[in-house]
């Protein structure tokens, strides 16, 4: 392995050359960096650290007209595309204070290896793997968290520091958007850094031709300097989390305690058993109506939430946001405008709230919040009420 440059390591192994540029999503002089490496050097193949959902944002933009608002309810991705409309968030408030197009660097690596004949590999694990991953490691209430300062970071309307800028300029986008919840989740590295790590050493190491240039953000150069001498099984690092047998057991047995709890103390005390019931259903429904209201949501939508959440709460493959959600997408269903309005209306409290498709995805998101908020506290107390009629 040699270092010619302070942002390029040359590594030779088996026969073959890879030149890793580290670069900084930030920085023009990175770009210049990508251009004259893969002019220079002429490749077989020039790696990015891209998947191919990023990749056909950078050249195609974000095609979010086409998006199916029912289908992500229904598959329960409204959580990822609000954490996507953050990132993009992110990046223009990035381009709005300091004149910077985020991942340039990736645009010019895409097309110098066009112009010297390279073949384009794309060598980052795709995005929602990885957050599905992330999601995965932060328990309950780190999701609760996660969700809710990823939500309160869209109306973070502060400028970015020059010190703040200096740390982008070491880290890529993910990295940047999650470094200050990494210092409370520790967990997250994982996922986050080092499967990335290995996974892009992997496909850089599998790319075709005996000489490899590969653009990634400098975080990473260092990782993948070790993990490339090693093999890594690409197969293994996309799989997405499953839960444990045990974990499928609790997620069932607890509803089900919980409804034996209420009928074994109905049976013995019919009033109490009442009373246990009305809290379960006003805590569940208030805090999940409140989690609707709080995202402005359609009357008919916030009584939805109320009416479902007792029920949805009990069921772990229901949730009373899809509800809430879809009731205000047949209500105030989004326009094309609305999805053509989104790169803009994110940049703004007043368009994030005005825009029909984030109104939609708030609404999903905290409803949920504040069903599980409301699950905990009405479950406590239908556990009081048991132990004291016992």
């Amino acid at each position: 392995m040699s270092i010619e440059h302070e942002n390029i390591t040359r590594i030779n192994m088996d026969g073959r050359e890879f030149i890793l540029i580290a670069t900084a999503h930030i920085s023009k002089r990175s770009v210049e960096l990508v251009k004259e490496v893969i002019e220079r050097e002429k490749p077989d193949s020039v790696c990015v650290e891209l998947d191919e959902q990023r990749y056909q944002t950078v050249t195609e933009g974000n095609k979010w007209q086409e998006t199916d608002i029912f289908k992500i309810i229904k598959e329960n991705k409204a959580t990822l595309l609000l954490i996507n409309l953050v990132a993009s968030s992110f990046q223009k408030r990035m381009a709005k204070q300091f004149g910077i197009n985020p991942g340039q660097e990736m645009i010019q690596g895409i097309q110098s290896a066009k112009e010297v004949g390279a073949e384009l590999v794309l060598a980052d694990r795709n995005i929602q793997i990885t957050f599905a991953r992330i999601w995965h490691s932060v328990g309950f209430f780190g999701k609760l968290r996660l969700a809710m300062e990823l939500i309160l970071s869209i109306f973070d309307d502060e400028n970015i520091t020059e010190e703040d800028l200096e740390k982008m300029k070491s880290q890529d986008m993910l990295n940047s958007m999650l470094s200050e919840f990494t210092k409370t989740f520790p967990k997250l590295k994982t996922p986050l850094v080092d499967e990335r790590d290995q996974y892009l050493a992997q496909k850089i190491k599998e790319a075709p031709g005996n000489k490899v240039v590969a653009v990634l953000g400098a975080a990473h150069v260092p990782g993948i300097t070790e993990e490339i001498k090693k093999e890594h099984d690409l197969a293994k690092l996309v799989q997405l989390p499953s839960k444990s047998k045990f974990a499928k057991t609790i997620v069932w047995a607890i509803p089900i305690i919980f409804i034996a709890l209420i009928a074994f103390t109905a049976f013995h005390n019919p009033e109490v058993g009442l009373q246990q019931s009305l809290s379960w259903v006003l805590w569940t429904g208030s805090f999940a109506a409140l989690g609707t209201a709080l995202a402005f949501g359609h009357p008919l939508s916030i009584l939805t939430a109320f009416l479902v959440a007792p029920i949805t709460a009990l069921h772990p493959l229901l949730a009373a946001g899809w509800f809430a959600g879809i009731t205000q997408a047949y209500i105030r269903r989004p326009s094309v405008r609305d999805f053509e309005n989104l790169a803009e209306d994110i940049f703004s409290l007043k368009g994030f709230w005005n825009n029909k498709v984030t109104r939609i995805l708030l609404i999903v998101s905290l409803a949920n919040i504040g069903g599980s908020i409301g699950t905990f506290i009405g479950g406590a107390d239908v556990i009081r009420m048991f132990i004291e009629n016992l």
